[in-house]
């Protein structure tokens, strides 16, 4: 009894599967109805289409996280031992060495990527007392 139910349940897929599809795709390109465009900028959502906010090139540039001191130190070592290593693979690499660090040998990049900040910090908030009187003239 259920060997015949295993060989109806193959017969029914392999007779599904053989059919063409095309039919369906002519039923529901037939069967579809174009709706028409809203217009108006009012009723536009925000979205991929949406503008972004221009980004003042005299801004500060963010500082750098303690992985990307490391990346940047070392993708040439990376580069020199893996000749011919794609952009990508250069990337794996990289993250692999950083997982496999210690604390201890973390730190130079935490103290680099700390003073960094303190940079930017700094910077922005110089940059935005600039623009705070630029605004009141």
């Amino acid at each position: 009894m259920a060997k015949q139910r295993i060989a109806q349940s193959t017969n029914k897929t392999a007779t599904t599967t053989s059919k063409p599809k095309s039919s369906f795709s002519k039923v529901t390109k037939s069967s579809t109805t174009k709706m028409p465009k809203a217009s108006g900028k009012a009723t536009k959502a925000k979205g991929r289409g949406a503008e972004k906010k221009k980004k003042d090139p005299n801004a500060p540039k963010r500082g750098l996280s303690a992985y990307m001191f490391f990346a940047n130190e070392q993708r040439e070592t990376v580069r020199e031992e893996n000749p011919g290593i794609s952009f990508g693979q250069v990337g794996k690499v990289l993250g692999d060495k950083w997982k496999a660090l210690s604390d201890k040998q973390r730190e130079p990049y935490e103290k680099k990527a700390a003073a960094d900040k303190k940079r930017y910090e700094d910077e922005k908030a110089k940059y935005n007392a600039g623009e705070d009187d630029d605004d009141e003239d």
